[in-house]
């Protein structure tokens, strides 16, 4: 199984579309997977149609301890994708955590149970580097970083990735950065191909070769509560977000 938490304390960079979406993409392809929201904001839950309501059990529920992780999964119209949502409840677990003990570990101690029941386990984490961040870090055995294809993509990214290291040295030495993915690219402009040139400066392996383009269809999914592959399966963000999942699996099976 590989947790893949996707992180960037910026907001607005694409983490939530890629949680969607590319678990969407991986289960087409045949992968068991299993996507948690754990950012208070809830888009992913939106993204897959599910009802954000204070009653439904979620993943403050899970690191609260008050429900397994299965009591939480909720299933999608795609048969092998399942979703642990997030709900307002989560909005206060950054404060009630701070006391409790293991608070940095909880994620990981209710994914262990299921690890064999998946291939791919998909973090959607808040735009901060919070309590619930270090979670979906302490968990994963990966981080893929989304970055926007903008004149501040660099700004934080340093912040970000000495983060990383220290919860690596800390409290899990296997997580590491599997992959920067560019999001909102436009490669008639100069600044977004700057911006990519930039990126593979900073990060000389690790940038996909894959780019999430800009695409009225990938905005528009959401409101449908749909994956963009399910709502316009020919459109270029649809398109996009499958070529990033054969390039995610592609180096394991040739490693396999």
């Amino acid at each position: 199984m590989r947790i893949i938490a996707l992180v960037n304390q910026k907001g607005g960079v694409g983490k939530s579309t890629t949680a969607v979406n590319l678990g969407a993409a991986l289960a087409l392809l045949g992968k068991t997977v299993l996507v948690i929201d754990a950012d208070p904001q809830g888009n992913t839950t939106t993204g897959f149609g599910i009802e954000k309501s204070a009653e439904t059990p979620s993943i403050y529920e899970v690191l609260m301890r008050q429900v397994t992780l299965s009591e939480a999964v909720r299933s999608t119209e795609i048969a092998q994708l399942g979703v642990v949502p997030a709900t307002i409840n989560l909005a206060g677990a950054e404060i009630e955590l701070v006391p409790e003990l293991s608070r940095e570990t909880r994620l990981r101690e209710a994914v262990l149970p299921v690890a064999e029941r998946y291939d791919y386990v998909l973090v959607d984490s808040p735009p901060s580097l919070g309590l619930l961040t270090i979670n979906a870090l302490v968990a994963a055995t990966e981080a893929i970083i989304p970055v926007q294809a903008e004149f501040y993509a660099l700004e934080g990214l340093s912040q970000l990735t000495r983060v990383i290291n220290r919860v690596r040295e800390a409290l899990n030495p296997r997580l590491h950065v599997s992959g920067v993915l560019v999001t909102m690219y436009d490669g008639r402009t100069r600044l977004a191909v700057e911006v990519l040139e930039e990126l593979a400066r900073y990060f000389p392996e690790q940038v996909f070769k894959t780019q999430i383009p800009r695409n009225v269809r990938l905005s528009e999914a959401p409101s449908y509560g749909k994956p963009v592959m399910l709502f316009d399966p020919k459109s270029r963000g649809a398109q996009a977000y499958m070529a990033l999942a054969h390039e995610l699996i592609a180096p394991v099976e040739l490693h396999a």
